[in-house]
This record gives structure tokens, sequence and C-alpha cells, in this order.
């Protein structure tokens, strides 16, 4: 898989980032999500995870040419956290080569959804 990077919204210890891939897809990578309210409420199949990311990160999708914005609350947004922070649900990533080109604290990952469902999100 190939990786072209989009943006990130960083402090400290913390590096949300968003990659386009030559799939036709994305790799949101965010934080691992722990709480146990949020984990009880949301069903994700064996080759699936969710991962937490500030809003401001979904601006980075204009630089792949889709509005940015998200205007629709639907999957891969499944909950949006007390803190105005998205609940994004996709398919482990589990390409080698993608992952050795990432930088991935120990309490991040990573997750891909298909163009078509982030383009949904931005009306596209």
């Amino acid at each position: 898989m190939r990786l072209t990077f989009l943006g990130k919204e960083s402090v400290p210890d913390q590096s949300p980032t968003l990659y386009a891939t030559d799939r036709e897809s994305y790799i949101v990578q965010g934080w691992i999500v722990t709480d146990p309210e949020i984990l009880t409420m949301i069903t994700v199949a064996d080759d699936e995870t969710i991962v937490e990311v500030p809003p401001k990160l979904m601006v980075h999708l204009a630089k792949d040419g889709l509005a940015g914005e998200v205007m629709n609350m639907i999957p891969p947004i499944v909950h949006v956290a007390d803190n105005g922070n998205y609940i994004v649900r996709g398919k482990n990533v589990t390409d080698q080569e993608a992952l050795s080109r990432m930088s991935i604290p120990d309490h991040e990952t990573c997750v891909e959804v298909s163009r078509s469902a982030v383009a949904a999100l931005v009306g596209s």
C-alpha cells in the first residue's frame, strides 16, 4: 500500500494523522479508545477497530480533493465523544510496509476507511 501524507494535528506525544492510499482509501491514525462507555456502545468486527481523532484532522481531506468539513455524522464516524472528538471505525491496518512508514506511538493505532465512505462524511 502506498501512502500519501495529508496532514496531522499534533501536540507533544500525540499525533493524529491522515493519509490517502493508492487503494481508494484513507488511513486515519488516532488515539486508542479506552473509554469503557464508548467501547460498550460500538460494535466492531474482528478485522476492525476504532480510533479517536480531533475534528480538525478532517480539514486535511481538502488536500485530496474532498471538501474537508464534516457535514454528515455517519459511519465511519460512529460516535462523537463528549470532548467533540470523532470516534472512527475502520479496518485494521495490517500492511507491514505501510505501517513501517508511519510513526505510531503506543497509545495510538490506525484504521483504513474507504474513500467513498469518507466522501459521504463531507458531502462530496
